[in-house]
């Protein structure tokens, strides 16, 4: 089984699927690996490690495309302007691809529907279930947890003041407050990094497990108001509310925002557009110089006015809407998702040969494409198919 690695192309994107340490597992497992020239050297991983690790150095992505049964990516397939060709026009019939597809979500509908044409068989890694069994597969926890701690370090960075308590001798100054809204992943590890950088934390979630675990890492809690059976859905993921209950959790977190200094949002629904809970009003009552980190935006957001992609000053608020915060800490976050792809491609390798049993759960939940079909529910329903 030859599994290729081609280099990221999106504008940015510093990470790599394989690291040389996954390599080298993936040759010990009997598969030959090969690895587009520099595609590590964004993430401090350079060439001559791949090639000490057992794999093979390629030179033209196009013929890792042609010969690999199975192509490991981080983000989903794009445009590659210097070989003016799409990658999946460099796929064929047969080939498995794995990587973050994002199959639901309008802009990647016509690759999907490309990948199905072209007879690839698509992975989609935002699909794995949180179950105990794949947990070590779970990329989008592991970048999840990338992005809560660095989301909150480039909070920190923005804030014109310390973020512990600080006597001097000219007096003490203040530690600064800290909210949380979201106690999921990235959540949690927002909290836990920005209070140890001194904060004193605040959080808020619908869901009693989340509060309880924030609560659990020494946070102070907002309490929310939302019944258990309107907040939590299946797998312990969050329901989306009614318009009044949205209001409700408005209102109480209007009550706290003038009081802090740093927002972190959070707050997602599972194939939903992220909920708004911090309006344009809510942002003009926050302190001046105070920063509100937003790493819903992918999904839309949860404040109704932060800039997608880019970081802006509002009535006085800085305003962090920077995509792709995970591949901002390239090593580490290649290095866990490198992790996470190799105990999946060893889960599904079966006599040297990946093997899909379609009536496995954590199968039925990546599988997007497959001989010739788009089989992935949130896709086939957002396609209207």
């Amino acid at each position: 089984m030859i599994i290729g690695v081609p280099k990221e192309i999106m504008q940015g994107e510093r990470r790599v699927s394989v690291t040389p340490e996954t390599a080298g597992k993936l040759v010990q497992d009997g598969a030959e690996v090969w690895v587009q020239q520099s595609a590590g050297e964004g993430a401090y991983f350079h060439d001559e490690q791949y090639t000490a690790a057992g794999a093979k150095l390629v030179a033209d992505v196009k013929d890792i495309y042609a010969r690999a049964d199975v192509i490991l990516k981080v983000k989903e397939p794009q445009f590659n302007s210097e070989q003016n060709l799409h990658e999946v026009d460099m796929m064929h019939s047969g080939q498995v691809l794995m990587t973050f597809i994002h199959p639901a979500s309008p802009v990647n509908h016509d690759m999907v529907r490309a990948l199905a044409k072209k007879g690839v068989t698509g992975l989609t890694l935002d699909g794995i279930p949180r179950i105990s069994r794949a947990q070590v597969m779970d990329t989008l926890t592991s970048m999840s947890a990338c992005a809560g701690y660095k989301g909150v370090l480039l909070a920190a960075d923005a804030l014109p003041k310390f973020v512990p308590q600080i006597f001097t001798a000219v007096g003490m100054i203040k530690p600064i407050q800290a909210l949380i809204v979201g106690a999921g992943v990235s959540g949690l590890q927002a909290l836990a990094t920005i209070k140890r950088l001194g904060a004193v934390v605040h959080t808020a979630d619908i869901r009693p497990a989340a509060v309880e675990q924030a609560q659990s890492l020494g946070s102070k809690i907002i309490d929310l108001g939302v019944p258990e059976e309107a907040a939590v859905g299946e797998g312990g993921y969050a329901l989306a509310l009614s318009e009044e209950w949205l209001a409700k959790e408005r209102a109480v977190l209007a009550e706290v925002l003038p009081s802090m200094d740093i927002v972190f949002l959070s707050a997602l629904v599972p194939s939903k557009i992220a909920p708004i809970l911090v309006t344009e009003d809510m942002v003009k009552t926050m302190k001046p110089g105070s920063v509100l980190v937003d790493i819903s935006i992918d999904q839309g957001g949860n404040c109704d006015i932060t800039p997608a992609g880019t970081t802006e000053v509002h009535h006085n608020v800085t305003l962090i809407g920077i995509k792709n915060i995970p591949g901002m800490i390239p090593e580490s976050s290649s290095w866990m998702f490198s992790q996470n792809l190799y105990n999946l491609v060893k889960y599904l390798t079966k006599e040297g040969k990946l093997v899909l049993n379609h009536e496995d759960e954590i199968v039925r939940g990546i599988l997007t494409t497959i001989d010739g079909q788009v089989v992935h529910d949130g896709a086939r329903e957002a396609m209207g198919l």
